[in-house]
């Protein structure tokens, strides 16, 4: 009887151990070592052959003999999936989706899967049976006879699949239901995550098909599984919305091929998810009669202009403490504003009970939207409405100054393609603006009283 083989790994960052330890020499977290079993002396065997029909063979390049080339895309028909991977799918990438569960991560694969007609695409389940995503693809509607399913969590018969299939797409659901052969611990556990991520990566390279790996996130929000996994794959997307608004966002947190700051909408609908090119007209709600405390701010989202709705309720406080309460908006910059407003214009919050809200459930953190929450504060305080063909876009300092916010230009031209008629902007984001190219009227203000004296 051979002596079964056990080490100890670290749940947060995936490192080996041949003994427990209390503090993690890799990450400097405590507690996190657990046992697992592992048995890997089958893997090193001698009939590896690889993946790629050269046999597995490898050789060394000299840097100046390679071909430099662009990476070839593969161009979806979902616009928001090709701008967040920064252009497409890049052949031979490995990308890695994670999301809390029921937030529609296999819904926009299985659907992006079915879209691709000319691909043969494999979907890989290890969570669901063939019925089940039957009827989640009838629901979708989409034909496709170039999309196969195989339901399996064995990585060495998915990979015996693999070349007889010989696809141009895999789709992995989930990563973490996966287990290989070469490792005895359960599915998983830290070994198994990292060494299912290894034999795919190693997949996607040597036969440059792209694969896309969904994974489960924790209770915290952070994905499931060693750290190691989000450096091996070269770009990890977090699929994010909240379970209550039809609105979903997909944004990237590592991107090998593309920029970082790029994100796509969705809104979630009854025959799949349905990509949301101009997300500005539905976060604006269009209403009949003016109302007071409601201000439109031209905020940017990664690269993506963005107009949203800032609403404010400002009321005299019955209870001894007045209340602070924001959705979607930064409390401790709430409080900020309101003491700014309270030192430097003079109006007494300190007896008013605020509440803030931005519409459509988004979390905004740009900077920019401080004007719009301070105009939409005073519209509520004073109870008078704004006009309602102005946009909002400054930065508001501790000394009541409205700053300059960056791209400009890119505000700008999204409130003038929404038919916004003024927008309101720091007096130092002037320089090199040229107003001519604008038909919007364009409002300098330099402090927070000029904005009082203006609208009131």
């Amino acid at each position: 009887m051979s002596k079964i083989k056990t080490a100890f790994f670290c749940s947060n960052c995936g490192y080996e151990s041949p003994k427990w330890t209390g503090k993690c020499p890799s990450c400097g977290e405590w507690n996190t070592f657990v046992e697992e079993l592992i048995e890997k002396s089958s893997k090193n065997n001698k009939d590896w052959k690889g993946y790629a029909d050269n046999g597995g063979e490898v050789k060394t390049v000299a840097l100046h003999e390679i071909a430099a080339g662009e990476e070839r895309r593969v161009i979806t028909p979902d616009a928001e999936l090709n701008r967040v991977l920064g252009g497409g799918i890049v052949s031979g990438s490995l990308v890695l989706v994670a999301g809390e569960p029921g937030i529609g991560k296999s819904t926009l694969f299985l659907q992006n899967g079915l879209l691709l007609n000319e691909m043969v695409t494999l979907y890989i389940s290890g969570e669901e049976s063939e019925q089940q995503i039957k009827m989640r693809a009838d629901r979708l509607d989409i034909k496709n006879e170039n999309f196969y399913l195989l339901t399996e969590t064995s990585t060495q018969q998915i990979f015996q699949e693999i070349k007889k299939l010989k696809p141009r797409l895999v789709i992995v659901d989930s990563i973490q239901t996966l287990h290989s052969p070469y490792i005895e611990s359960s599915a998983g556990s830290v070994s198994q995550i990292r060494e299912c991520a290894s034999e795919f990566q190693r997949f996607a390279k040597e036969t440059n098909t792209p694969v896309f790996l969904i994974g489960h996130i924790t209770k915290d929000g952070s994905i499931a599984g060693p750290k190691i996994l989000e450096h091996m794959v070269d770009t990890v997307l977090q699929f994010e919305g909240d379970q209550h608004y039809a609105y979903r966002i997909l944004r990237t947190l590592k991107n090998r091929f593309g920029s970082t700051s790029e994100l796509g909408i969705y809104e979630m609908t009854g025959s799949g998810m349905r990509p949301v090119s101009n997300p500005s007209e539905i976060l604006i709600t269009q209403k009949e009669e003016q109302l007071s405390g409601i201000a439109i701010a031209a905020t940017l989202e990664g690269q993506r202009p963005l107009l949203v709705e800032v609403q404010a309720l400002v009321t005299q406080s019955v209870y001894g403490t007045p209340q602070r309460t924001s959705s979607g908006f930064d409390l401790r910059r709430l409080q900020l504003l309101l003491a700014v407003l309270e030192k430097r214009g003079g109006f007494h919050f300190g007896m008013k009970d605020v509440f803030v809200n931005i519409a459509g459930g988004l979390k905004v953190e740009d900077p920019s939207i401080d004007l719009s929450m301070v105009g939409a504060l005073l519209s509520s305080y004073e109870d008078l409405p704004l006009p309602r063909q102005i946009a909002f876009a400054g930065e508001v300092g501790l000394s009541g100054e409205i700053r300059a916010v960056n791209r400009i230009e890119q505000r700008i031209a999204e409130a003038e393609k929404l038919g916004f008629e003024k927008m309101i902007i720091s007096k130092y984001n002037q320089k090199g603006l040229s107003r001519q190219h604008y038909q919007i009227e364009l409002v300098t203000m330099s402090r927070v009283d000029e904005l009082y004296r203006y609208f009131f």
